[in-house]
């Protein structure tokens, strides 16, 4: 009788630790570790897109080329923001995405809260690609305009680090970068 219960409940609780794992990653910055939960089933298609690129490595060495106190921290450009890459310019970081083909908008009710990851894009709600951006506040005019597909779970002082930029717009020079995005 035990047996009949015990094996399907380890099998139950293998299963949900193998799904966990996949929608935690671990984004290393230069003062320490941001630990970020991603929404599979909010946001499936942007989720599915980050992790690619995760895989991919593409993120890793990425600048935060826009960065705006009280707003948000912006990065995530793997055509022309990646310092590791021949292709790199900062000057054009901001304006690429990746290979890949633009995702429809997954809006949610999910708020531009202080820690929420949420996608970047143009002014066609269908046009995010790669880039991304984290809260450093609540930014509730946000909201249901963008896909947030994540949130920062731990590490938020890290963020709170990143370099800021000038101007309105919060340009970076010298920006600091994404050292490596992992599955956890």
């Amino acid at each position: 009788m035990i047996r009949k219960f015990f094996f399907p409940f380890i099998f139950y609780l293998f299963i949900n630790q193998s799904y966990a794992e996949e929608t935690i990653m671990i984004m290393k910055l230069k003062n320490g570790d941001v630990i970020i939960e991603l929404f599979d089933t909010i946001a499936p298609n942007h989720v599915k897109r980050f992790k690619q690129l995760s895989k991919e490595k593409k993120y890793d060495g990425v600048v935060f080329h826009r960065v705006i106190d009280g707003f948000m921290a912006q990065t995530g450009d793997v055509q022309f923001g990646n310092s590791n890459s021949p292709n790199f310019d900062l000057k054009r970081a901001g304006t690429g995405g990746s290979e890949y083909p633009d995702l429809k908008a997954e809006f949610s009710d999910i708020p531009h809260d202080r820690g929420a990851l949420s996608m970047a894009r143009s002014s066609d709600p269908d046009s995010a690609n790669s880039q991304f951006f984290i809260c450093f506040k609540s930014a509730p005019h946000l909201d249901r305009q963008y896909t947030v597909f994540g949130k920062v779970i731990q590490g938020m002082e890290f963020v709170d680090l990143i370099k800021r930029g000038e101007g309105s717009n919060g340009a970076v020079s010298k920006p600091d970068t994404i050292i490596s995005l992992t599955i956890k």
